[in-house]
């Protein structure tokens, strides 16, 4: 049973880790984009106000996907939810700012 729960933890802390690598990935473009373009400063400031939700799940993510190296359920357990935690605020957060700048084309 340890094996099962310690391969959803690993499975699940990927799955947090990539979601929480999109938003950030999503706001360096997006902030790219800004910067390369005139009248972008109100873009680039809204980017630099989402970095610290960036980080902060990015480093979750990473945490809990450190926690699944022990053997210990409780452990496993706790990497579980703080990398759906995590996760689901990224994807929440990108979603956000992707329906904010969502172009008509």
């Amino acid at each position: 049973m340890g094996t099962i729960v310690n391969l959803i933890a690993v499975v699940v802390a990927i799955a947090g880790l990539l979601a929480a690598l999109g938003h950030a990935g999503y706001l360096a473009m997006l902030n790219k984009a800004a910067k390369d373009r005139a009248g972008g400063s109100p873009i680039s400031q809204y980017v630099r106000s989402r970095w610290a939700v960036a980080g902060g799940t990015t480093a979750a993510s990473l945490l809990a996907l450190l926690i699944t190296g022990s053997e210990a359920i409780p452990m496993d357990v706790i990497a579980i939810l703080l990398a759906g935690g995590s996760g689901a605020v990224a994807t929440k957060a990108l979603q956000s700012t992707q329906q904010r700048y969502r172009s008509g084309g």
